[in-house]
């Protein structure tokens, strides 16, 4: 965490208390009252949960790399029928066991997330006992943010694991064992905690607690809770199948209404403004956390840790000029996501690219000094890759202002809010109650930072035309706005759409593979070199990124409408031809690529991950896998 994990957890007595979920700390009774009276002793309780989210089998290296693989857009690259029962692939091909050896061990991201939960109640506890919230506000600031972080820890458990055991008070002899309990009673348990931290907290830049995007604000409290809102009226897989829930307190209608309401606060708060698409990611991979711009919340890793460039960057194959870690390209985009934007989308070149960088053999040995240390490292070029290893260059090593010499962690905070998705959930929700004509103005705003404006306004006739397709449009655009941001695994889910969109895209890449139906205008072939100081850069081809000498690429063959007789002639001018689609005269996307995407008949009655075994063998009897993973809610 930037500018907190250094914070001293001064008051944290960690005494083991043993239970069926996790080995959870514990605050001594002697220490409770002087530790939550104190601003700075309660704060580094505080800070305590966010170490739950950085250990190592936590968010950091377990939750954030694997959960929402596979989607319609994002998939592990590349799966693979053929190794369907191999662990990694099985986390993300609707086939997870409990046994799983990627998870299946005490302090995976369950026990951890239990770990933070029991942080977040021990402060939670505390601060209302102890900590004078009435009359002293940056006290209620933390209480509000405790519960905040106690909801997204239980968003996600719910998300990955359904019906999951309520814990909302401190762990005891008494409450030590526990079954799962009904979501919905979570939900409106959380729904009630994010209402009353909205009280508690201070909007971004309101009190020098809320500088940073790394602490919680009011304009968090009231997106997650839209969020969340979002989710508990929609469906999700329960023990009698998948669908909404029957509880009359999260009918549809109603969960639409606090989205609206939470996401038009945040937005006429005029607290946070969008900028440039491009400018919220520089801003990430430039450890630039000062609230107020896009970003509203981040999950904050310190330098050594975070595995999120490792796992959602463009592939670096060796220590190069720009980072010393040769990772990234665990996860990436299905290519079909590329050529579904429109031409014109400035978040097609920055979400989906075709190269990786070089290896050894592609660039040149040098001593290259950086944190006060030499280093022996490759200057290499970007050399093309193919469909089925196009990456997400959302966050990039070459854009960061540190030099990563760790071999696994980056840094590099993940993004858990930003106010795009503010706008689309308030454009959906709207559209929901309103009609599509009041929920454009706030679809709108996205768009036009991402098109011209004549291709927006062709937009707008087409999504406005009635309310089913504006949900459509909602749809499209947030797959093209948030691919490789997980959160379009769960969006399908609540949507009730993922069985439709799973096979759609096992479909498209079947068209594309043979370059059929709507992918019929592409060339076989991709033509590439590398840039030159003062090149002429032909306006048919695509760079990604500012161009460099000598290691930038400059590519044609990728738009629609693009041809092999075109790029044949572009060889007087330095071009040559790289195979794209096929190799060997056999297409790259192959059939056991396309049938690892899911390898079940419909992904919703699989779109959780069991317990795992470990903690169903400690829990007293009490969990278990049964129906759907023990989904057994009413």
């Amino acid at each position: 965490m930037k500018n907190y994990i250094k914070l001293s957890i001064m008051a944290l007595s960690l005494v083991g208390l043993s239970s069926c979920d996790m080995d959870s700390p514990s605050i001594s009774s002697l220490d409770e009252s002087s530790v939550f009276a104190t601003y700075s002793l309660a704060e580094a309780e505080i800070m305590s949960i966010h170490v739950s989210f950085g250990e190592t089998n936590s968010y950091r290296g377990r939750f954030l790399p694997y959960y929402g693989i596979n989607s319609d857009v994002e998939w592990i690259i590349t799966p693979s029928y053929s190794e369907r029962l191999s662990d990694k692939y099985a986390l993300a091909n609707y086939n997870t066991t409990p046994e799983n050896s990627q998870m299946n061990n005490a302090t995976n991201a369950y026990a951890k997330f239990y770990e933070g939960i029991e942080r977040a109640n021990l402060a939670i506890k505390g601060l209302r006992q102890y900590g004078g919230v009435e009359t002293r506000p940056n006290m209620a600031h933390l209480l509000g943010e405790a519960l905040t972080l106690r909801a997204v820890i239980y968003n996600d458990l719910i998300k990955a694991w359904g019906d999951v055991p309520a814990r909302f008070e401190p762990n005891n002899a008494e409450n030590l064992y526990k079954s799962r309990t009904n979501r919905d009673s979570i939900y409106k348990q959380l729904l009630a905690d994010l209402k009353e931290a909205e009280g508690y907290c201070y909007w971004p830049n309101e009190n020098s607690i809320t500088r940073t995007t790394e602490r919680v604000s009011k304009s968090f409290v009231k997106s997650l809770r839209a969020r969340i809102a979002l989710y508990a009226g929609g469906y999700g897989l329960r023990g009698d199948g998948y669908r909404r829930s029957k509880d009359p307190e999260l009918a549809p209608e109603k969960m639409y209404q606090i989205a609206k309401e939470e996401c038009l606060d945040v937005i006429n708060s005029g607290r946070n403004t969008l900028g440039e698409f491009k400018t919220n990611f520089t801003n990430l991979c430039t450890d630039n956390v000062a609230a107020g711009a896009e970003s509203i919340w981040e999950i904050p890793f310190s330098d050594g840790r975070g595995r999120v460039l490792y796992t959602w960057g463009i592939r670096h194959q060796v220590s190069d000029q720009y980072t010393k870690q040769n990772r990234g390209g665990v996860n990436g985009p299905l290519p079909t996501l590329f050529y579904d934007y429109d031409v014109d989308d400035i978040r097609r070149d920055i979400t989906c690219i075709p190269y990786r960088w070089g290896a050894k053999e592609d660039g040149v040995e040098y001593v290259a000094h950086y944190n006060d240390q030499d280093y022996n490292v490759y200057k290499v070029p970007q050399v093309i890759s193919n469909p089925t290893a196009m990456y997400f260059g959302k966050l990039r090593y070459e854009w960061m202002n540190r030099y990563v010499t760790s071999d696994n962690d980056d840094g590099i905070n993940w993004q858990y809010m930003r106010l795009a998705d503010v706008y689309l959930m308030a454009a959906e929700a709207i559209n929901e109650l309103d009609g599509p004509a009041a929920a454009w103005p706030y679809m709108k705003p996205i768009l036009d930072r991402a098109l011209p404006a004549e291709k927006v306004a062709a937009l707008q006739s087409k999504y406005t035309a009635s309310k089913s397709t504006f949900f459509s449009g909602i749809v499209e655009q947030r797959a093209f706005e948030f691919a490789g941001e997980v959160l379009r695994k769960p969006d399908l889910v609540r949507w009730g759409i993922i069985d439709q969109k799973m096979a759609e895209a096992k479909a498209k890449l079947q068209r594309l593979a043979k370059r059929e139906g709507e992918y019929a205008d592409l060339p076989e072939k991709v033509y590439v070199r590398l840039y030159e100081n003062g090149m002429s850069i032909p306006s048919e081809a695509r760079i990604f990124d500012n161009p460099v000498d000598g290691e930038t690429l400059v590519i044609y063959g990728l738009n629609h409408g693009d041809t092999d007789d075109h790029g044949k002639e572009m060889k007087d001018a330095g071009f040559e031809s790289k195979g794209w689609f096929l190799s060997n005269n056999l297409p790259r996307i192959t059939d056991d690529i396309i049938n690892g995407l899911y390898v079940v008949d419909k992904p919703s009655m699989n779109c959780l991950w069991p317990i795992w075994t470990v903690f169903i063998t400690n829990s007293n009897g009490m969990l278990n896998n049964d129906g759907n993973y023990g989904q057994l809610s009413d």
